[in-house]
This record gives C-alpha cells, structure tokens and sequence, in this order.
C-alpha cells in the first residue's frame, strides 16, 4: 500500500502499525512525535495503530541544542 511519509509517497506492508514503521526508519530510542492525517497519536498507542492506504504520516524528531 501507498502511504504519504513527510510529504513523500512511500510503499509499505499492508497491516503495518507505526510501531513498525518507527523499526522499520530506525527511530527506536529516539525523540519524535507521529502525526496521521493531522491527529497527533499517543505513543501508548503505536502497537494497534495500523495504517490505511493513502494515510499522511508525519514524523517529526525532536532536537536538542541552545
């Protein structure tokens, strides 16, 4: 299926919830928050979170820095 990564079409698995989408770009451990089609979606929720074709994903990291 299609999916809309940060603006950019993406081809993935059908079935796939963000916690395999976070694997799959290597962002464990990391700082970020995920937006789907403009709804913020609570990190306790990425395990039964799966995305639909055509979803818009943002992924923004967080940065650290002064």
């Amino acid at each position: 299926m299609e999916i809309y990564l940060n603006g950019e079409s993406k081809s993935v698995a059908d079935n796939l919830t963000i916690s395999n989408l976070i694997e799959d770009l290597s962002l464990e451990n990391k700082r970020f928050a995920v937006e789907i089609n403009l709804d913020i979606i609570p990190r306790s929720q990425f395990e039964q979170f799966t995305l639909k074709d055509q979803d818009k994903v943002e992924i923004v990291q967080a940065i650290g820095g002064g």
